[in-house]
């Protein structure tokens, strides 16, 4: 499960880039986003991107099953902990959400024309995409309520709909968004009535209403947006892999944007550890140092912890993508889902009651890190719907268990079995065990 000598080279690469170009720029970043709003190139961005790109820090993300240059997910999980330290880092280096999740739609599923017109610019950092896949009027945690439609019309599809929080649709760079919508709203199987289809930013019909704040930040951690549909018309060749495949492209789409989420949670959690740590020795209220007080020694070892647990299960969760795939390794994706932000989440609070009322503001990055952590215990599915889906595996698991009468559970009375003894007094007691 250890990362490749490659993987350990880019690590030290992209360590010294950080060092070098992000940590000092972080500033004007959050100046810019705040200043220029969320409709705005920020200068700081344009800057930078050009420099990764000529260390050769660029597109880390591509995976080694369709590139030959690419990396596995045992490999890219350390560089995208070392990018989540910073919410600037990762668009620097063409890695930031939601255009990894479409370039790798692109790749795997697009036709070589989509692939011609629209990956090669994402790639090359010329445009940036959007994904629109959740509605204000459907429960979309459960992605069968989507109401949006994609019909057939001739050689075209007529798409209607509205979408939000639909990442970098703000963005003056963002030239193509992937859509979500129902193809076949009555079919028989409800998991093939979905569909996704490329549709050109530009296209007429296409409306960015509103901006959508993070918990009060518009341009961090995320460019959401509120979009309106209204008969947009895109050629059928639009379509990706085809009608009713819509489930499958996002199940395929989802899995490794789930191992990069949570690894870049762990990047800014381990960083605000040390911004603890330090601030620790900095103050001291009433007479001691935050770091002889019992409640701070607590909370610091507890973030250490939850942090490595944390990255074990994550990197456990890409071991498995890697060597069985993601449909088999379905169980550890959601674990990590449900683990890495409610960590994170839990060690920036922890941070900014250390810091007290500087904790509140931005000039300590905490706000902007606890939005992004409480933004991704929703995204890519919420808390509670992976939750379900562990403990239905884990229910199946064991029954498949006991149906064979092998492994730990065949050594376990039935329950039946158990209340039979106890009835009897055949069950020890814990009188029985005294002297």
């Amino acid at each position: 499960m250890d990362p490749s000598k490659k993987s350990a080279d880019l690590a030290e690469r992209l360590t010294a880039f950080m060092a070098e170009h992000i940590y000092p720029n972080e500033r004007r970043y959050f100046l810019e986003t705040e200043r220029l709003g969320p409709w705005a190139i920020y200068p700081v961005v344009e800057e930078l991107k050009p420099l990764a790109r000529a260390e050769g820090l660029w597109n880390l993300f591509l995976p080694v099953k369709e590139d030959p240059n690419g990396l596995s997910n045992v490999d890219y999980a350390p560089l995208c902990e070392i990018m989540g330290r910073s919410i600037l880092a990762p668009e620097i280096f063409n890695c930031s959400a939601p255009d990894t999740g479409n370039m790798e739609t692109i790749l795997r599923y697009g036709s070589e024309t989509q692939k011609e017109k629209w990956l090669k610019p994402l790639l090359a950092g010329e445009i940036r995409s959007a994904f629109a896949m959740t509605e204000p009027e459907a429960a979309s945690s459960d992605a069968r309520n989507i109401g949006s439609s994609i019909i057939r019309d001739g050689d075209d599809y007529i798409v209607n709909g509205r979408k939000w929080y639909t990442t970098n649709a703000t963005s003056p760079a963002c030239k193509i968004i992937i859509f979500m919508g129902k193809s076949d709203p009555d079919g028989e199987d409800p998991y093939r009535r979905q569909s996704m289809i490329l549709i050109p930013r530009d296209a007429p019909g296409v409306k960015v209403i509103r901006a959508l704040p993070v918990m009060g930040f518009y341009g961090t951690p995320d460019r959401a947006a509120e979009v309106l549909f209204e008969n947009v018309r895109v050629p059928a060749s639009n379509m990706l892999l085809g009608e009713g495949c819509g489930f499958e492209i996002a199940q395929g789409r989802l899995g490794p944007g789930r191992i990069h989420h949570c690894m870049r949670l762990i990047g800014l959690s381990e960083r605000i550890l040390e911004r603890m740590c330090r601030r620790a020795e900095l103050r001291a209220p009433f007479g001691r140092p935050l770091a002889e007080q019992s409640v701070t020694l607590e909370r610091i070892a507890e973030s250490r912890i939850m942090i490595d647990q944390a990255r074990l299960l994550t990197m456990n969760a890409a071991h498995m993508m890697d060597t069985v795939g993601n449909k088999a390794a379905r169980r550890e994706i959601a674990m990590i889902k449900v683990a890495a932000p409610r960590m994170a989440q839990q060690v920036i609070d922890w941070a900014i009651q250390m810091f007290g009322g500087g904790g509140t503001n931005n000039d300590h990055f905490l706000p902007a890190a606890f939005a992004m952590a409480r933004l991704l215990r929703l995204a890519d599915g919420p808390d509670e719907v992976h939750r379900n889906q562990i403990g239905k595996l884990e229910i199946r698991r064991h029954r498949q268990t006991n149906a064979d009468n092998t492994g730990s559970a065949g050594d376990v009375l039935p329950l039946d079995e158990a209340a039979r003894m106890s009835n009897q007094g055949l069950w020890p007691r814990p009188a029985d065990f005294q002297e």
